[in-house]
């Protein structure tokens, strides 16, 4: 988009946001109103119409009329917001973006730009940040970077998700679902408790997939299935007035088939020139249809295969495994009429087996094997105060502590007359601390300031290990590797660490002018960063020591809230304005030195500015009928792109300033209705919606082969309720959009990419019981 263009677009959205809500004014026939939305973005309970923030949230009905799978079937009520599965690993690895920041990779070196927040817990990762959609109570979305009161790696925004606390009293909920593809689904909640000061929240959940979205065509065998399990233990305790403790433990496992991928290779890439792997057409993938697969993994074609665990005759077995432990303490604590304490502690683990198959073709020319591990431990103290005066606060305390390991192998065929084993080891370890503040002073009894910031100080340890030089022991390599040949070569190294510190301040500053009871407008700047590193993907020396910066968002925004026809309508637009500086770019590159071909080098390359709109509107039309809209307009450009793409003493300056962003389409939008109405005895519910994806590219390089054209996605569900009973039938995709979820342009050897699922539907009955 050009920036006349969109200039055009802001001034036409700032037209509408003025315009709009005066002429959907309608006369209250009855004392109807729209549910008031409560949201927690700052860290509290706040109705969304007094928030200066751009907050899009879903209420726990409104989640289970979708009947999502996971966090990806529930942003459809938030614009200029883009959620894939990378398909590049187990467990879910989120692509997260928000006005067009986020970030695209497996690797965990690889800090979050969208912060995925679990009942208040950040998780580190991309990998199992596909928050599963069970027993949610809450979905927002925070849009903008949230350098305040989240801190580091939520330069985009936040996704939050908040589950339901235990009742206190017996009750609950259990459903069981069947779908296409012989998908079913068991899962439920048990409250049980003394009614007053003590209950205990029971939940567990099997899905399974027994057929996959993929054939085959080189094994005949359908790719893609999965199960998943988990179970969690929620306490809660009111040991005295005013003090709440509550435990949580939950305990997931996932058991899937390995990343289905498609190899969408073409001329002037290797794999298609010498080995003849080339695509029909820049849509069309290898095999000839997305939903034709042709992988055959690295057991199956190595002699004697290399885990003796898996299946030597070519199949794609359930090999690939992800387990999740989330642990967690809360504490809630009012000390007096005008302070609250709030601490969480928590402890997140997850370990993963996967062998994949990424050059997408029945012959091996790459493939891996990423057995790897994460932890993380976090604490956060927070004094709430508020006095019931002008002056009202958060203040608190952040520490973080992290490490990840991985032990990659990586098989390489497409180089020399056998196959090579390249081993690498990382280790990570990663530790921040944080102080913070925002609060808010009513200047006048309709104006309002928020002041905030945070300072933090991250540090990051790195040990890499590559294949041994020659004439070296072999012996320096862990023992997972012990039954791996040795290989040599001066382009390999030895073991070798390097840490480095980084610090930032990130303010923040918002001014809240209320016109009347139901219109209030805003402006605010506030600041994110997203933390430096190390690279987890390396080639040399050189590469697995070289640290790379933080990257800062600075956000100008300003936003207008209202409400009208006796609260009937909800109409919410905001403009936004954000300089972006020293982005941190993942380049893929050939490499002469990495036996892969290929190398992932990490620098702050970019600056680019961001502006857009967004627009938000609620209507409750009729008694039972409420219908809600989204139009997210952006336009993300690079001011300046260059890369060094020589070696030492020989620089190669590339610019890359005419690139599009990834995951920024120029529009979305999003509209669905639920009507509810009684038939008989019982309630009929009915939802649908349509959620609109202008093109836009998901592979840095925008190469053709991997651009995604407008998509249009509808989703639908029906609902008959009958005495705590409930039998429903739902169908999602159904216009069978066969989008790219993730396209990956690997340094000239080929393309591989993944689609969205196809068009599904199921049926589900459940009932709720007690209170």
């Amino acid at each position: 988009m050009t920036k006349t263009a969109s200039r055009s677009l802001l001034t036409l959205a700032l037209t509408i946001s003025v315009v709009l809500p005066a002429s959907t004014v309608i006369a209250a026939e009855d004392e109807m109103v729209l549910e008031e939305i409560v949201v927690t973005a700052r860290k509290r309970e706040e109705s969304l119409q007094d928030l200066a923030l751009s907050v899009s949230a879903l209420s726990q009905q409104e989640i289970e009329a979708n009947f999502a799978t996971d966090v990806r079937d529930l942003i459809h009520m938030s614009p200029n917001t883009v959620i894939d599965d990378t398909n590049q690993g187990p467990g879910g690895v989120a692509a997260a973006y928000i006005r067009g920041i986020g970030v695209s990779e497996v690797e965990k070196n690889f800090d979050p730009a969208v912060g995925v927040v679990v009942d208040g817990v950040f998780l580190g990762t991309m990998s199992g940040s596909l928050t599963r959609a069970i027993d949610l109570e809450r979905v927002e979305v925070i849009r903008g970077p949230q350098g305040t009161l989240f801190g580091r790696n939520t330069i985009g925004g936040v996704v939050q998700l908040e589950r339901s606390r235990p009742t206190m009293t017996f009750g609950g909920k259990a459903r069981i679902s069947y779908g296409d593809y012989d998908t079913s689904l068991i899962d439920g909640v048990v409250n049980f408790g003394n009614e007053e000061n003590f209950g205990v929240k029971l939940s567990g959940t099997f899905h399974e997939q027994d057929e996959g979205f993929f054939d085959n065509i080189a094994t005949g065998r359908d790719d893609g299935r999965s199960e998943y399990t988990s179970f969690g233990v929620n306490v809660l305790w009111l040991p005295t007035d005013g003090l709440e403790l509550e435990w949580t433990s939950v305990i997931e496992e996932t058991e899937e088939d390995t990343n289905i991928l498609l190899n969408v290779g073409q001329p002037g890439q290797l794999f298609c020139d010498a080995f003849g792997f080339c695509s029909p057409s820049t849509s069309t993938p290898v095999t000839g249809d997305r939903y034709d697969n042709a992988q055959v993994f690295a057991g199956a074609l190595l002699p004697g295969g290399i885990d003796p665990g898996f299946d030597h005759n070519g199949l794609s077995p359930s090999d690939t495994t992800f387990d999740a432990d989330t642990h967690q303490l809360e504490v809630r604590w009012e000390l007096n009429d005008s302070w609250t304490l709030d601490y969480i502690g928590a402890s997140w683990e997850t370990e993963e087996e996967v062998i994949s198959d990424w050059d997408a073709v029945p012959e091996l020319l790459f493939h891996t094997d990423r057995p790897a591990e994460y932890e993380q431990i976090t604490h956060e103290l927070r004094f709430t105060y508020d006095g019931g005066g002008k002056l009202r606060g958060t203040v608190g305390a952040y520490y973080w502590d992290s490490e990840y390991e991985i032990r990659l192998l990586s098989w390489i065929g497409f180089a020399i007359p056998s196959v090579l084993e390249l081993p690498q080891f990382t280790n990570q370890d990663s530790e921040s601390w944080a102080v913070f503040f925002e609060g808010d002073y009513d200047l006048t009894d309709n104006l309002m300031l928020t002041l905030g910031a945070r300072y933090t100080e991250d540090d990051k340890e790195t040990t890499q290990r590559g294949v041994v030089p020659c004439g070296q022991a072999a012996a320096t390599f862990p023992a997972a590797y012990a039954g791996i040949p040795a290989l040599c070569g001066a382009n390999f190294f030895t073991p070798i660490s390097n840490d480095e510190t980084w610090d930032e301040f990130t303010p923040k500053v918002a001014l809240t002018y209320r016109a009347s009871e139901d219109q209030m407008f805003y402006g605010q700047y506030s600041r994110g960063y997203r933390a430096g590193g190390f690279n987890g993907r390396v080639d040399a020396v050189e590469t697995a020591i070289a640290p790379y910066d933080p990257e800062t968002v600075d956000n100008f925004e300003v936003g207008y809230r209202s409400q009208w026809a006796d609260r009937r309508v909800t109409f919410n637009a905001t403009l936004f304005h954000m300089s972006y500086e020293d982005k941190q770019e993942e380049i893929q590159q050939p490499s002469a030195t990495s036996g892969t071909g290929q190398v992932t080098r990490v620098v702050n390359a970019s600056d680019a500015t961001i502006q857009g709109a967004e627009i938000e509107l609620a209507w409750l039309a009729t008694d039972g009928l409420t219908i809600r809209a989204n139009l997210g307009l952006l336009d993300a450009e690079y001011d300046k792109f260059e890369v060094d793409a020589g070696t030492p003493g020989s620089p190669i300056i590339q610019d890359f300033s005419d690139l599009d962003f990834r995951r920024a389409p120029d529009v979305t939008f999003g509209i669905n209705a639920d009507y509810r109405w009684s038939i008989g005895e019982g309630m009929g519910y009915l939802w649908a919606g349509m959620r609109y994806l202008d093109d836009h590219e998901v592979d840095f390089a925008n190469k053709p082969e991997l651009t995604n054209d407008s998509q249009t996605l509808f989703d639908a569900s029906f609902t008959y309720e009958y005495q705590g009973w409930y039998a429903s039938v739902f169908g999602r995709n159904l216009s069978d959009e066969d989008g790219y979820q993730i396209g990956f342009d690997v340094a000239g050897l080929w393309s591989y990419a993944a689609p969205r699922a196809p068009r599904t539907w199921g049926v589900e009955v459940g009932f709720n019981f007690g209170n």
